[in-house]
């Protein structure tokens, strides 16, 4: 198994200047149906493994895939999700923007690591490597 998942992110709180951690993250993508998955950022801001997501709502088993199975079966492109969840890591009325949310296309067989710069009033994204 890998030490990293195919999909990688990595938040920076800009107006802090360090890693943001504890922030919790969500990636959703696939084919339908669309395959969820949720991770929260580690001590240096980063998310390298993800998952599965189970709603608190949902009966029945917790669902058993991984990403890597899941992109596997992707024929070429895919389309993805992150949506981070920035209100309450600088806590509640403190940011414009309560989520962050960052779609983009995968080609199989490639790792994608999309990092976002965070302040409570602005962020940008890029493809990193």
């Amino acid at each position: 198994m890998a030490t990293k998942d195919p999909i990688t992110c990595h938040i920076l709180d800009t107006t802090a200047g360090r890693p943001a951690k504890g922030v919790r993250v969500k990636l959703e993508g696939g084919h339908a149906p669309l395959k969820i998955f949720e991770s929260q950022t580690d001590d240096d801001g980063r998310i390298k493994s993800w998952l599965p997501y189970s709603s608190e709502h949902e009966a029945g088993d917790v669902p058993i895939y991984t990403l890597e199975e899941v992109l596997g079966e992707v024929e070429n492109t895919s389309t993805w999700t992150l949506r981070f969840y920035t209100e309450p890591y600088f806590g509640e009325g403190n940011t414009f923007f309560p989520e962050v949310v960052v779609t983009f296309k995968v080609q199989k067989g490639q790792h994608y690591h999309v990092p976002l710069l965070l302040s409570p009033y602005s962020y940008s994204t890029y493809r990193g490597s």
